[in-house]
């Protein structure tokens, strides 16, 4: 890790100008780690709930507690957090094959839906595989570009058959804003006066990055990855859907079985790791967003368009860098990996991931397999060639990431290989 003196005195520079920056972003961690503590507090977490349970899980006080901590700091008013939903998407799955019905009609407001979830709704893929579109759900979908084009929307919101809003927060591999939960909320309060669809939020990426998540402005269903923000780096798998009662327990319905919902669920003693990273995670997102804003100084003064800006308002952990170049992503990830506490020693590659419609390339040198809290950056292979940058445990460890990355792609820009 032997930096160049230029790198160094480039990193001074941006963090002299992102004082202010990460000042806001201190303020906000400081409140959500508030909201955790309390709700902990109210809800009398003791060691107790840290044991595990085997078979069906009856009874196990740390599950129901953690679903109540949820809620709670989530502003829903019930919560389904389970260490054995797989990812993301499979949580976000979760909820739309419990919220729609045969004959009903699906409405991506954010345009296409992150492409893991492409083949779930049936825009993609074999048919007969069990997608949405298999069981007479109908996808349909408004273009984002920033800003809610609420003609579309009420036009599409006239149809009875439109029974569920979609809301991709982040950007996914899209190049669009992220949404911020108050923009989330002039949605929730124009669909509310049109229609009695249910709004459902991914939430993946944007946890404690706004003082509110989306259902406290009132959505019915979010979902996201303990394996991101709210796991805090701690949890080892997982994702949780907090929202209504009502749509929780249906989601809980499609989890488990009807009748069943989430009474069950061993937890096989990893109630510890998530309660303690459900404590961090405020804390961890801070350090992410802190490492997000570094990059985004760094990469746009040496002339890179980045999206968000360093001095801009962060509504998730996702930093988008355009290379314009495949060499120079490939760069950019190599750089990535070299400064991650596992794998350091491994160069990164483009590869065919399952879900995903063109080659991707990943670093990933992280302590929990594909834990995008942690450092990590990936990207698709196919034009602008953008690296998507998120994660940092530490500010301090994302920090020298980035200054690997960077002078990796100096490197590239000075003819270098």
């Amino acid at each position: 890790m032997n930096f160049s003196e230029k790198t160094l005195q480039k990193v001074r520079k941006a963090e002299e100008a992102l004082a202010g920056r990460f000042a806001e972003i201190d303020a906000v961690s400081f409140a959500g780690t508030r909201r955790v503590i309390e709700a902990f507090a109210r809800h009398r977490v003791s060691d107790a709930m840290f044991a595990g349970t085997t078979g069906y899980g009856y009874n196990d006080k740390g599950r129901e507690t953690l679903d109540l901590i949820y809620a709670d700091v989530f502003g829903a008013e019930a919560a389904l957090v389970r260490h054995s939903i797989v990812n993301g998407t499979q949580a976000i799955a979760i909820g739309l094959y419990g919220l729609l019905r045969p004959g009903d009609a699906m409405l991506s407001v954010t345009g296409k839906p992150y492409d893991t979830l492409e083949e779930v709704v049936g825009i993609a893929g074999e048919p007969g595989n069990g997608s949405l579109a298999d069981f007479g759900i109908s996808y349909r979908e408004v273009p984002f570009a920033g800003d809610w084009d609420y003609d579309a929307i009420g036009r599409e919101l006239s149809d009875p058959a439109v029974r569920l809003v979609f809301v991709q927060r982040s950007k996914g591999y899209l190049d669009r804003p992220t949404l911020s939960v108050e923009k989330i909320g002039e949605l929730v309060r124009f669909v509310r006066a049109k229609s009695g669809a249910r709004i459902f939020v991914d939430n993946c990426y944007g946890e404690f990055c706004d003082a509110l998540e989306p259902a406290a402005v009132g959505v019915d269903l979010m979902a996201g990855s303990l394996i991101k923000n709210a796991g805090g780096g701690m949890a080892q798998s997982g994702g949780y859907l907090a929202g209504s009662a009502r749509a929780v327990e249906l989601a809980s319905y499609r989890l488990t079985t009807v009748g069943v919902g989430g009474e069950v669920g061993a937890t096989f003693g990893q109630n510890r790791d998530l309660f303690k990273g459900f404590f961090y995670a405020p804390h961890t997102t801070a350090q992410a967003l802190k490492t997000a804003a570094l990059a985004a100084w760094l990469f746009e003064d040496a002339g890179f368009d980045v999206e968000p800006r360093w001095d801009a308002p962060r509504h998730d952990i996702i930093q988008q860098v355009k290379c314009g170049a495949p060499e120079i992503l490939c760069a950019f990830c190599r750089g990535i990996q070299s400064g991650s506490p596992v794998d350091s020693f491994v160069t990164p590659e483009p590869w065919a991931m399952p879900g995903y419609s063109d080659p991707v390339i990943m670093a990933a040198g992280a302590f929990v397999q594909g834990a995008s809290i942690e450092l990590s950056a990936d990207g698709p292979l196919r034009p602008p060639y953008t690296a998507f940058f998120q994660g940092g445990l530490t500010y301090e460890s994302g920090k020298i990431g980035i200054m690997a990355a960077y002078e990796e792609v100096m490197k590239i820009l000075a003819g270098g290989n």
